[in-house]
């Protein structure tokens, strides 16, 4: 394999902690892998909610840390919840500063809104549902000025290369072509690459997102914890676009409220909080309206009316051209894989269990989200990982110099790309059998026929990180028999009352696999 060496730090991703990162990281020369152009495919850009922050003079750091522990339902690790909302203000009035157009007051306030398992109205965004988009924007803008950081768009990284524990370099491909792969080697990896959702049929990530960073940190040896919760989004919109388009929890947070076919309110004898609830709640309760045939739907007509077209305007766009006019009709809403609170086991500052490992991001698993992530905390989590992730890897190098020549990689032919059928098999087995609702059968069953399809795939490397975490996924699954937050087990359907973090190699996960596959013999 050709070999390009570099003094740039190697970033992996181009979403918001990626760019945060690199911004971070300046004038120290940076180097990001991209597999698409700036700004498309990266799940921050989607995000529609926008970043949980205590701005309020009413609010505290300490009760925002208070709700996040309280919607993870026992698994969150409490000092990283407190270390995490301290640092939100400083981090909102950053992105201020780096041009995000946040909502303000005429008085020049921050516009917040209220979203589930809140206390308080504490979540800062851009007109409506545009605070991904707009964050991103901006700091595309910034990263395109650094004469530090260069990026290598149309690229996506397959592997790790491991030595004596530490990583030390980074096999990449073309994401354009069929292309076989160069290993770049650099002082220092950050993985920023997105989390799982993409290996669900029904998700509202962005196509590329598919668990491939975590499955190559993974068989490189990379511990991952809590792999097996996934959080579903109460509110894709079902109209059986790939991926579906999301109707944000803001709505809920306008007033807007969840009815079925037969135009019942159902969430008001689900939980106390109705429509506000914790997100697995909400989304058990919609999935469960749709196994029934009741077709959930959101009904924004009263509370939101005809605002939504100008307060939220991805979602009228989405509703448009599916023919659905929000301001007269119900939207049709299915619960769809969201966003992965596992990853990549990381300590505080970041860190994963290889050396020279950094993780931010989806990709990582810090602690912060526990079993069910709190409504707005994903876009938070990065800031504050892609700072201290910068900061750990700068302390680390020093002594490296501040300028890089930019690299040119040119990639030999390589084989095709994996059967989309074999990948469209692998989500839709997915969505149906570790799922929002899991059992055993189901679990052993999805191990067996992962390996069944990672076999036919003959080891291709970007459909073997695929197959690496969706494994990690159910057998962590397997294993956690109770049902805690986004997991839920309905063979053993009682919380334990010891709750604890899974980790989990991907060995062990394969060990387990191949159990599930020998009983399935």
């Amino acid at each position: 394999m050709q070999e390009v060496r570099t003094s740039r730090v190697i970033i992996v991703g181009a979403g918001l902690g990626a760019l945060y990162a690199a911004l971070e990281l300046a004038p120290r020369p940076v180097l990001m892998i991209s597999p698409e152009t700036l700004g498309e495919g990266a799940s921050s850009a989607w995000a529609q909610g926008g970043v949980a922050a205590a701005m309020d003079g009413a609010d505290s750091p300490s009760a925002h840390a208070a709700d996040t522990v309280r919607a993870g339902a026992g698994t969150v690790d409490a000092d990283v919840a407190a270390q995490v909302t301290r640092a939100a203000r400083d981090h909102i009035l950053d992105l201020t500063g780096l041009g995000t157009p946040f909502d303000r007051t005429p008085e020049g306030d921050y516009v917040l809104s209220r979203e589930a398992a809140h206390s308080f109205s504490r979540v800062v965004r851009v007109r409506g549902d545009q605070a991904g988009a707009e964050i991103m924007k901006a700091l595309i803008a910034r990263v395109r000025a650094a004469a530090s950081v260069q990026v290598l768009e149309g690229v996506t990284a397959t592997a790790l290369d491991v030595s004596d524990g530490c990583v030390t370099g980074v096999a990449v491909e073309s994401a354009r072509v069929p292309s076989g792969s160069v290993m770049l080697r650099g002082p220092a990896v950050l993985l920023a690459g997105g989390g799982s959702g993409g290996l669900y049929a029904l998700t509202t990530n962005p196509p590329r997102i598919r668990g491939q960073v975590i499955g190559m940190a993974a068989r490189a040896g990379a511990m991952v914890a809590d792999a097996e919760f996934v959080q579903f989004h109460p509110t894709a919109i079902d109209v059986g676009e790939d991926p579906a388009p999301l109707a944000t929890e803001a709505l809920r947070g306008e007033g807007a409220v969840l009815i079925n076919r037969l135009g019942e309110r159902f969430m008001t004898a689900v939980h106390p909080d109705a429509e506000l609830a914790p997100r697995d709640v909400v989304a058990r309760a919609i999935f469960a309206q749709a196994q029934a045939g009741l077709r959930p739907m959101l009904d924004t007509r009263d509370a939101i009316g005809a605002r939504i077209v100008t307060q939220f305007p991805a979602v009228a766009e989405a509703c448009a051209r599916n023919g659905i006019d929000p301001v007269t009709r119900p939207i049709p809403v299915a619960a769809a894989a969201h966003y992965h609170m596992g990853g990549i086991d990381t300590d505080a500052e970041g860190r994963a269990s290889l050396g020279n490992l950094w993780v931010c991001g989806e990709a990582s698993s810090t602690g912060l989200h526990g079993a069910n992530r709190l409504a707005s905390n994903g876009l938070l989590e990065a800031l504050v990982y892609a700072r201290l992730c910068a900061r750990g890897i700068a302390a680390t190098l020093a002594d490296t110099p501040d300028q890089a020549p930019a690299l040119r990689v040119d990639f030999p032919p390589g084989p095709a790309w994996p059967d989309e059928a074999a990948i469209l098999t692998l989500r839709r087995m997915m969505t149906d059998r570790v799922g929002v609702i899991r059992d055993a059968s189901g679990l052993k069953s999805a191990l067996a026929e992962i390996a069944r399809l990672e076999a036919d795939q003959c080891g291709a490397e970007g459909f073997v990180n695929m197959t690496a975490t969706a494994t990690l996924i159910a057998a962590a699954a397997l294993v956690r028999e109770e049902s805690r937050g986004a997991h839920y087990r309905a063979d053993f359907p009682q919380t334990d009352d010891i709750a604890a973090r899974t980790r989990m190699t991907l060995d062990r996960a394969l060990a387990i696999r191949a159990q599930a596959v020998k009983e399935a013999q």
